[in-house]
C-alpha cells in the first residue's frame, strides 16, 4: 500500500501545486492529511471488517465488498469498482507516473522517450503478468531503501538552510491565506487556488478516501480491523506530513516555484541542485533514481487495484483480467507522450469520480467504525 502511495505526488505534485497554488498550497496539504488519517483509518478497519475468501482462498477485500455487503448498495460498490480500473488505467496508476519517469530520464541522462516507454513497458508486463507476489516482492525491497535516500538528500537540503527554516514555515502559512502576486504580477494566487491545489494534490499523494489502500489492506495478516485501522492511517502521515513537507520546504527555500520556464519535475530538480552542496550532476541522478522507482512501484500496486475492481465486476473471469493487464501494459507505453498538463487534469477527474461512493460508505457506515473502535479500546481497557 505504502509503495503505491509513494510515488509521483511526492515529489512532482508537490511542485505542481505549490507552483499553481504557491507555497500556501503546502499547508493546506498538511490539513488534507489531518482529515485524512481519519479517512484512511476507516477505510483500513472497514477493509478488514468486510473482507471475504474468494473460491481460490484468496482474501478479498477493499471499498466494493463494504458497499455490497456494509451499505448494501450493489451499484455503489460496481460503481466504484468501475471508476477504480479508470483511475488504475488513466490516472494514478499510469499517465501520471510513468510522464514523470520519461521527464526525469529526459532532463537527466538525455534519454528519448521511446526508450523509456519501451523498458518501462517490458518491465511492468513482467512483473504485473507474474501476480501480486511478485509484486510485493519487488516492492518491499526497492521502497525502503528508495525513502531512506530521499529523505536522506532532502534533510541534507533542510541542514544546509536551517536559518531560513523559520521564515519559510512562515511564508508557507502566510501565503495559505493571504493572495500573493506572481511572475511580475501577472497571474494571481488567491487563497481558493492555494487550497485547491494543496487539497487535490494532497489527496493525489496520500489516497486518504479514494478506497485504493483498503483494497491492500484486506490481504493484511490480521484478526482486528481496528489494528489494521491504525496501521493504514501512518501511510498518510509518511506520506504528506513526511516526505510531501520536505520536498515541499526544499522546493519554497530555493524559490524553484517562481520560475515560469519549470514544470512538474523540472521544479523538483532545480531545488535540488540549488540546495544539495554536490555537483549538479549527482543532485540531478539522485532524485531521478528515486523517482524512477517511486512511480515505478506505483504503477505495479495500481495494476494490483485496478486488477481486483475488474476481477469483482467480472466475478473474476481469467480472460477479462488478462486483458485488462495488456490494456494497462498499453497505457504504460503510451503515458510518456503525453503532457503534464493533461495526466494531471485527467487524474484529478478520475480521483474525484472514484472517492464518491467510497465517501458515501464511509459516511454511512460511521456507526460500525465507531463502535468497532470503542470494543476495540474497551477490550484494552484503553491503554493500547
Amino acid at each position: 500500500a505504502l509503495s503505491s502511495t509513494i510515488g509521483t505526488g511526492n515529489i512532482v505534485g508537490v511542485a505542481t501545486a505549490i507552483a499553481a497554488g504557491g507555497p500556501g498550497a503546502l499547508f493546506w496539504m498538511w490539513i488534507s492529511a489531518f482529515f485524512g488519517m481519519a479517512t484512511k483509518y476507516a477505510e483500513g478497519l472497514l477493509a478488514i471488517r468486510y473482507r471475504q475468501k474468494d473460491e481460490n482462498g484468496e482474501i478479498a477485500g477493499g471499498p466494493m465488498y463494504y458497499l455490497e455487503k456494509g451499505l448494501r448498495s450493489p451499484l455503489l460498490a460496481k460503481i466504484f469498482a468501475f471508476f477504480g480500473v479508470s483511475v488504475a488505467l488513466l490516472g494514478i496508476g499510469t499517465f501520471t507516473q510513468v510522464k514523470s519517469i520519461s521527464d526525469a530520464l529526459t532532463m537527466s541522462l538525455s534519454v528519448p522517450r521511446y526508450v523509456t516507454a519501451i523498458l518501462l513497458t517490458i518491465a511492468v508486463a513482467f512483473i504485473t503478468i507474474g501476480g501480486i507476489k511478485r509484486i510485493a516482492s519487488v516492492a518491499e525491497k526497492v521502497i525502503p531503501f528508495m525513502c531512506v535516500l530521499y529523505i536522506g538528500g532532502v534533510i541534507l537540503i533542510l541542514v544546509s538552510h536551517i536559518t531560513v527554516l523559520p521564515s519559510t514555515i512562515a511564508l508557507i502559512i502566510k501565503s495559505a491565506f493571504t493572495p500573493q502576486a506572481v511572475f511580475g504580477g501577472g497571474t494571481g494566487i488567491t487563497m481558493v487556488i492555494a487550497m485547491q491545489k494543496g487539497i487535490s494534490r494532497g489527496i493525489f499523494s496520500n489516497e486518504s478516501g479514494l478506497g485504493s489502500a483498503p483494497i491492500a489492506a484486506a490481504a493484511a495478516k490480521t484478526d482486528s480491523c481496528v489494528e489494521q485501522g491504525l496501521v493504514s492511517m501512518t501511510g498518510t502521515f509518511i506520506d504528506t506530513i513526511v516526505i510531501c513537507t520536505m520536498t515541499g520546504l526544499s522546493i519554497v527555500i530555493a524559490g524553484s516555484w517562481l520560475n515560469p520556464e519549470l514544470e512538474g519535475v523540472a521544479i523538483t530538480m532545480d531545488a535540488f541542485q540549488k540546495g544539495l552542496p554536490f555537483p549538479s550532476f549527482v543532485a540531478t541522478f539522485s532524485l531521478m533514481l528515486c523517482l524512477v522507482f517511486f512511480a515505478f512501484t506505483t504503477i505495479l500496486g495500481w495494476n494490483y487495484y485496478g486488477e481486483r475492481c475488474v476481477e469483482y465486476l467480472f466475478n473474476r473471469n481469467k480472460g477479462v483480467v488478462m486483458g485488462y493487464r495488456i490494456l494497462y501494459i498499453l497505457a504504460v507505453f503510451i503515458g510518456p507522450y503525453m503532457t503534464v498538463k493533461a495526466v494531471w487534469n485527467i487524474a484529478d477527474i478520475f480521483n474525484a469520480l472514484m472517492a464518491f461512493p467510497n465517501l458515501i460508505a464511509l459516511l454511512a457506515l460511521n456507526g460500525v467504525i465507531v463502535k468497532e473502535t470503542r470494543d476495540f479500546h474497551a477490550k484494552h481497557n484503553g491503554s493500547y
